[in-house]
């Protein structure tokens, strides 16, 4: 049963949510926030256990859309909270709200807890500024069936609002993990995967190298690229072809055109071509 509608901005409730949108208080209360009917969804069908729903019927395009958030909310015993319109507004982060948000647990792991499937195609993304980059690259490694997403020297969180907002929520079905750079070298040494390192200044074409095999590809930040520790470590660097006057991509298109050569190469080896 949802409580009575909260239909004041100031309710303190509603100043809690707001809250969350600040990183050292996720970090301190190990929640985040989920916006979006689609997007807690799958982060409900990923296992995610919501700490509470926050609904408002008046913006949802269905009334569909609350019934099925009761019918969650009772399965699983969480907390199912009416909003009203103001207060909803207040909370929310996107221009255009379709009435639906979650707490829930911020998504990531340790590194020493990521457990790898077999001939895994791990993406690192290191020091990436933008949420929305952050998140896209998400979104392509989900696509391209990646076993995990480690953010190296990491300057923003997983739980962050806009991450999981560009992700469409597949921050909860990716394993996702941050750590210094340093340890994450490390920890593909450890499990004895080939690094490859993207960058505008390599020789090699991205096209001319074995993504069939245990691998992880990295990926840095637009500005500033992969830092030197990365490429030192690195098995191979290789660039994008650039026809026109720019000399890179943003950093999710050219983690999406090299996931997807790996997705190729990967179905050709299964075939036996």
């Amino acid at each position: 049963m949802a409580e009575p509608t909260i239909s004041s901005p100031s309710n303190p409730r509603v100043k809690t949510l707001g809250a969350l949108r600040r990183r050292r208080i996720r970090e301190e209360t190990g929640t985040t926030l989920v916006e979006g009917y689609d997007e807690l969804l799958l982060a409900l069908d990923a296992g995610v256990v919501p700490v509470a729903i926050y609904g408002c019927p008046e913006l949802m395009s269905s009334p569909r859309a609350w019934m099925v958030l009761t019918m969650h909310a009772e399965r699983s015993g969480v907390e199912l909270v009416r909003l009203g319109h103001r207060a909803f507004a207040r909370v929310a982060y996107r221009d255009h709200p379709d009435g639906v948000l979650a707490v829930v647990p911020a998504p990531g792991y340790p590194l020493a807890r990521l457990r790898l499937t077999p001939d895994p195609l791990v993406v690192i993304g290191e020091r990436i500024e933008k949420p929305g980059n952050l998140g896209a690259v998400l979104r392509s490694a989900d696509a391209a069936g990646a076993a995990a997403v480690i953010s190296a020297d990491p300057v923003t969180d997983w739980g962050n609002p806009n991450v999981i907002r560009a992700s469409k929520a597949t921050v909860f079905s990716v394993p996702v993990s941050a750590a210094p750079t340093e340890q994450v070298l490390a920890w593909v040494r450890e499990r004895g995967l080939r690094l490859v390192a993207t960058s505008p200044q390599a020789e090699t074409d991205y096209l001319d190298q074995d993504y069939a095999a245990p691998v992880a590809v990295a990926v840095g930040a637009e500005d500033v690229g992969l830092s030197e520790a990365v490429l030192a470590a690195a098995d191979a660097r290789v660039r994008l072809p650039m026809a026109g006057r720019v000399n890179s991509l943003n950093v999710s298109t050219a983690a999406a055109v090299v996931l997807f050569e790996a997705v190729r190469q990967r179905r050709v080896a299964a075939r036996g071509g």
